[in-house]
């Protein structure tokens, strides 16, 4: 059985996506055979003796569910590492702690998820770290914010909400250069659109929530790395603080990550037609997409990443009324806060998913009140289509 191999480095080399996705980490289960890996919902394990045990004492530290869950991410984002935490926030949290002191510097992208800013800006910040937000599409900006107490730097791509596309080696060669840790938050695409760690990054992290898991039922993070000191810190600090998700969420990313290939793919496809649909509809003013050769950074997405995934963001033609007006109209997609469910969503991020960000932040990066985002999800696209239209008109 290839279940039994797909631990081994050469197999990860060896196997395509789907095959990982469908089978890495995840053995039948020795006692009854079944093939799917079984919800240890324990929360301790009988030892044979004090200290020897099957390798499980305590499920905060680690769970067989959880193990399984961690082995087929670490294959997919093609890591030695990975471990799983009970939000994206949380393992942000761990990232953090892991590798900052008081007094330490991060550098972080300027456009980047509300829940992010709030943790570094009004949590982290009280515990003695400095932050500093740059517009990392200019690697002059980047170069020139680095500090000599800078520690960590910080970006995502495609950002949230602008989908600017960051040079993710090139920024983590500078970060390598300074000595810094680099991090990778891979949500909006996913492990398979963009390898972040075969680019240069030392850790990539996933609100699995979004599409990792992709059916909008499970709040869970996760990260991967490659680097062993940087591992042992991270394992620490998963079991000190002890935000982890529970063996059922872990299952139920597990059944998601079966098809992450196909739905992506299918995300990508409505996504690509919906924004050149987009884009010739006369009360839209602007769209943002990746796979749209107007897009400022098209060129560096089709050399690093291998889709463009499902997000879209858009400017409405008017102000807030009318763009109240149109998310008040949809039928299809759901008027809903995160992304990368199997369903369409979209959202007004100025009042949603942006709000913890200061007004005049957020026009400094252009979430004004006629931004609209969507998650486009895999119904049929004639559908998707005719909801936008009707709710535009």
């Amino acid at each position: 059985m290839i279940e039994k191999h797909l631990h081994e480095k050469h197999s990860q080399e060896n196997y395509g996506f789907g095959t990982l996705a469908i089978h890495a980490g995840q053995s039948p289960d020795p006692v009854t055979g079944s093939v799917m890996t079984p919800i240890y919902q324990t929360s301790t394990y009988a030892q044979e003796s004090p200290g020897k045990h099957k390798g499980f004492e305590y499920s905060r530290t680690d769970n067989p569910t959880r193990t399984a869950y961690q082995a087929c991410v670490a294959a997919l984002e093609k890591a030695k590492y990975a471990l799983a935490f009970s939000s994206g926030l949380a393992t942000e949290d761990a990232i953090l702690h892991a590798t900052l002191k008081s007094g330490d510097h991060v550098l972080c992208c300027d456009d980047v998820y509300g829940g992010t800013f709030r943790l570094f800006d009004k949590v982290f910040k009280r515990m003695g770290i400095e932050f500093t937000f740059v517009d990392m599409s200019d690697l002059k900006k980047v170069e020139s914010a680095f500090r000599p107490n800078t520690k960590l730097v910080w970006l995502e791509t495609p950002t949230n909400p602008m989908l600017k596309i960051l040079d993710v080696t090139a920024i983590c060669d500078l970060a390598r250069k300074k000595n810094a840790v680099s991090v990778v938050d891979n949500t909006f695409v996913s492990a398979y659109f963009q390898k972040p760690l075969e680019l240069g990054a030392d850790v990539v992290m996933h609100s699995v929530t979004k599409y990792m898991n992709g059916h909008s039922d499970v709040v869970g993070g996760v990260l991967a790395t490659n680097n062993s000191t940087l591992y042992n810190e991270l394992k620490f600090f998963q079991n000190a603080i002890g935000a982890v998700p529970s063996p059922m969420d872990c299952f139920l990313v597990m059944r998601g990550l079966k098809t992450l290939h196909v739905r992506m793919e299918r995300h990508a496809k409505n996504a690509m037609e919906i924004a050149r649909f987009l884009e010739k509809h006369a009360k839209i003013e602007k769209v943002i997409y990746p796979g749209l050769e107007s897009h400022p950074q098209h060129s560096l997405a089709c050399k690093q990443m291998s889709g463009f995934g499902g997000m879209i963001t858009f400017f409405l033609r008017g102000g807030l009324s009318e763009a109240k007006a149109f998310l008040e109209k949809v039928r299809i997609f759901a008027l809903a806060e995160s992304l990368g469910g199997v369903e369409s969503l979209i959202e007004h991020p100025a009042i949603m998913t942006h709000a913890s960000i200061p007004s005049e932040t957020r026009k400094v990066l252009g979430i004004h009140d006629n931004l609209i985002r969507i998650s486009v999800g895999i119904e049929d696209l004639a559908d998707l289509k005719a909801d936008l239209t009707q709710a535009l008109n």
